[in-house]
């Protein structure tokens, strides 16, 4: 059997090795897919000493079937379709506009339940934003995350994940972003992102939490502590 990934931080130390060359970048950020991307993220934004930040998104389901994702909905509206899905369903206006409504306000929930007053979102303006998840399957929510992530206007857009089907790589490259993955995968070998890893278990929001504001907390200290060796004073 092929080499599966033991759990997320596994998979994100293997990802940050990748992405060994992001040292030399100018101010990069490293943007995680909530829930199961920020585990993942933490350890490539620790690799090359950059500010973690994230970007909820959300699938939007077929009717009956939450899992089969027609589209996919960041807490800021960026919305995205899975063409081939409707045109195979023959959905409604009606059904596309109910479900992206209930999809669009559990990003939102999330986002609040994520972040605190303490962790205020940074723009990715002007920086090399890393969109970080812990896998791609049919890359509905990672094209939202594109979408959302693209009107904060960023100098350059790399998209990371440790595990990814070809034909999906394929397509993100080909909408001309650069793509780091580890374990890109032959049409037919990847039909859940789960199947490779041990570990797969779900995180709770409250981990999330809790990973996303210790890093924040991690960089904040090395740049306070970077800042008093040269006699500056820290950056926001």
């Amino acid at each position: 059997m092929r080499h599966r990934y033991h759990n997320r931080t596994e998979a994100g130390r293997a990802l940050a090795a990748a992405l060994r060359e992001l040292r030399d970048l100018k101010d990069p950020i490293v943007v995680a897919l909530p829930r199961g991307g920020v585990p993942v993220a933490a350890q490539v934004a620790q690799a090359i000493g950059a500010p973690l930040e994230i970007l909820t998104v959300r699938k939007i389901g077929a009717p009956g079937n939450r899992e089969l994702a027609c589209g996919a909905v960041t807490a800021d509206g960026s919305t995205v379709w899975n063409e081939r899905v409707l045109f195979s369903l023959g959905l409604t206006q009606g059904e596309l506009r109910r479900n992206r409504e209930r999809s669009l306000l559990e990003a939102k929930q999330l986002e609040e339940a994520l972040r605190s007053d303490s962790t205020p979102a940074i723009s990715a303006c002007a920086k090399t934003a890393v969109l970080v998840d812990d896998g791609l399957a049919t890359g509905a929510t990672m094209k939202a995350a594109l979408k959302s992530i693209l009107s904060q206007k960023p100098h350059n857009i790399i998209v990371a994940v440790p595990v990814a089907a070809e034909d999906i790589c394929a397509e993100i490259e080909e909408m001309g972003y650069q793509l780091t993955c580890p374990k890109r995968l032959p049409e037919g070998e990847l039909s859940s992102v789960g199947e490779w890893y041990v570990d797969f278990s779900q995180v709770e929001s409250a981990t999330c939490k809790a990973i996303f504001a210790k890093s924040r907390a991690a960089k904040r200290d090395r740049s306070s502590a970077a800042a008093a060796s040269s006699g500056q004073s820290p950056a926001a």
